[in-house]
């Protein structure tokens, strides 16, 4: 049985590996890319969404969404990270289809409340998109399967500041929002990504299988193997955003722990995810009645990427 998924995007280099990683997947049914700002501006992050789906020929929906975060002044956009287009200034001709009218938070309601029980929201960027879907119909926590998001650190430093991560510093309130509400939430972040690294050699295996979809990704990832080569001295890249379909793929992969997350958002620790072991209690209260959350703390690195390899080249 396949299993009906929402992924929730800023293209991006490694949204790109995620998103040909679920379209390649035969257990997945990919609704639509629902997109948002991040690590470029959303009307870029549309765009790169409908050209993913034209390379790899899958005829899905996109919606745009978030533009800004809810309440903080937007940070820069990381070009530095994935090049000003997103791609890793590869200069990729412009899609030729286009966006719904229908905004990314109403498509998500749509979906959910037409397979109740059954969409896993897959969350690679900010989380504006699933905080205004939540805004808009609450009931929605009680009818989406799982929340799986790419995010946060428990225990690892982050990687924008000494705590935080990209996705939940670019909308601190927006993550509050989606790890206190009534819904199943996985979140894979640097204590797992920071522990897989995807090299060259495995890039152009899957390039000399599938031309089109493998020769993409490694132009795209050269500009973003450089930018960790020369910022943590290592060979290759953080195999993040394509964890979480690796997840869906074969949770057996991952080590997960329980407990409540809090995003602290302001001060010198905003975009902290807080994480609260269950069963541990504290005077402060600001994890009392909040749902535990599902947070991967281990990995088997080689299962993964071979598994992505596997897909890839099928």
């Amino acid at each position: 049985m396949t299993r009906k998924i929402i992924i929730d995007t800023d293209p991006g280099i490694d949204d790109a590996m995620a998103i040909f990683f679920a379209f390649q997947a035969k257990g997945l049914d990919v609704l639509g890319l629902t997109t948002t700002f991040g690590n470029v501006p959303v009307s870029v992050a549309t765009q790169n969404a409908l050209t993913l789906a034209e390379i790899a020929r899958v005829n899905v929906p996109v919606a745009s969404g978030a533009s800004v975060p809810l309440v903080i002044p937007p940070r820069p956009h990381p070009d530095f990270v994935h090049g000003i287009d997103g791609f890793g200034n590869i200069d990729y001709p412009a899609p030729a289809s286009s966006a719904l009218e229908q905004s990314a938070p109403e498509f998500i309601i749509e979906q959910v409340r037409k397979y109740p029980g059954e969409v896993t929201l897959v969350a690679l960027a900010p989380l504006g998109n699933l905080a205004k879907a939540l805004e808009l119909d609450p009931e929605i926590a009680n009818l989406v399967d799982e929340v799986v998001l790419m995010g946060g650190a428990a225990l690892e430093y982050g990687n924008v500041s000494p705590v935080a991560e990209a996705n939940i510093i670019n909308d601190p309130h927006a993550a509050d929002a989606v790890f206190t509400a009534p819904w199943q939430v996985t979140m894979i972040g640097l204590d797992v990504t920071h522990q897989v690294l995807l090299d060259n050699s495995i890039l152009e295996r899957i390039k000399a299988k599938s031309p089109e979809q493998g020769g993409f990704l490694y132009d795209c990832a050269q500009f973003y193997i450089n930018f960790y080569s020369n910022r943590f001295g290592v060979d290759g890249c953080y195999f993040h955003d394509a964890s979480t379909i690796a997840y869906l793929l074969d949770p057996s992969i991952f080590g997960v722990e329980l407990g409540a997350v809090r995003v602290a958002c302001d001060g010198i620790g905003i975009g902290q995810t807080i994480f609260c072991p269950e069963g541990m209690e504290y005077p402060e209260p600001y994890w009392d009645d909040v749902p535990m959350t599902q947070v991967c703390m281990e990995v088997d690195g080689e299962r993964m990427l071979r598994l992505f390899e596997e897909v890839m080249t099928a």
